[in-house]
């Protein structure tokens, strides 16, 4: 029998084929590894294990991606940082933990930057999509394809039918500085309430609204408390499927090309997961007494209008790119 051998400095095992065996069966070359802070059900977390199995599949059995999902290798950060080094092998992250090292992507985080979802998923699987994800090899990483993570809206405990009604409101937000500034430029009150402690806030008056995308709105039953869903879709901000750049150099150009096109596949069927999970949310918060208050386009507008402080502020280095996205 072969010795088993393990690659030094990696986050993978690469393991030499057994030749003693009783019986025919296929040892895997690699046995990689993959994190997703969500549960096992979310849908992104469905579409890793969509593209290991697919992986797995597509070569054979020699590769093995094995998922962990909960956060089991630790927060987004922490996984960001070690994908650098082979630590991780494969993640999928949220976009606000690669800021820092690759600014560029700030411009994907700005409120309005999109007419619709068609527009996004024309952009980020379109030219300006790969250079994007080019972008991620200079940091150590390599971008595979973009998930999708839905469309924020604003809901509150009072009817919310244009800007005049947000005025003065103290509005739960996550804890990110451009979404902070976005609802003080519309005349609200941001308030960083714990994800957890929402619920009751809404119940007890201590806030008036908060944002976030229909599943996550039916799933912690805010519709009970804030009944009023203004589908204003200020942000909608993909998520990313990454490997890790070690692991990546070590793995043969054949295992490369497969992966790649595994990743895409997975991207597309996250998608229809989470399309189907979005509507499903949707139509359950309705059912449970959520009024949704569709934003008219002249709404629309003052709302694109007020937050273009943003993109100056955040993004004045890649206007013209904005732009471009803009155009499409």
């Amino acid at each position: 029998m072969r010795r088993r051998t393990f690659l030094a400095g990696l986050g993978f095992a690469a393991l030499q084929l057994a030749g003693c065996a009783a019986k025919p069966q296929t040892t895997p070359d690699y046995v990689l590894t993959y994190a997703d802070n969500q549960p096992a059900g979310y849908p992104t977390t469905q579409g890793a294990q969509y593209f290991a199995d697919l992986v797995q599949q597509q070569t054979g059995g020699k590769v093995v991606i094995q998922v962990k999902a909960n956060g089991e290798y630790g927060s987004e950060q922490q996984v960001w940082e070690q994908l650098a080094i082979g630590g991780v092998d494969f993640a999928r992250v949220s976009l606000s933990v690669a800021t820092d090292d690759l600014p560029r992507l700030n411009v994907l985080l700005l409120p309005y930057l999109y007419r619709d979802a068609d527009h996004m998923w024309r952009v980020l699987d379109g030219s300006i999509g790969a250079e994007f994800l080019q972008d991620f090899t200079a940091q150590g990483r390599v971008g595979l394809s973009w998930y999708d993570a839905g469309a924020r809206s604003f809901y509150a405990r009072q009817p919310v039918h244009s800007l005049n009604d947000l005025q003065g409101k103290i509005i739960r937000v996550q804890d990110s500085q451009i979404v902070i500034d976005m609802i003080r430029l519309l005349g609200a009150v941001p308030e960083t309430t714990a994800y957890s402690d929402v619920y009751s806030a809404l119940e007890t008056g201590q806030i008036d609204a908060a944002e976030n995308n229909w599943p996550a709105y039916y799933s912690m039953e805010h519709y009970k408390v804030a009944r009023y869903y203004m589908a204003d879709e200020h942000s909608r901000v993909p998520e990313v499927q990454l490997a890790s750049g070690r692991t990546w150099d070590a793995l043969p150009e054949e295992y490369r090309q497969t992966l790649q096109a595994c990743a895409r596949a997975s991207a597309q069927y996250e998608r229809q997961l989470w399309a189907q999970e979005e509507t499903a949310a949707r139509k359950a918060a309705l059912a449970g007494g959520c009024i949704e208050l569709p934003l008219p386009e002249e709404e629309m507008q003052s709302f694109r209008q007020l937050v273009q402080p943003l993109y100056r502020k955040y993004c004045a280095d890649y206007l013209p790119l904005v732009e471009e996205i803009q155009a499409e």
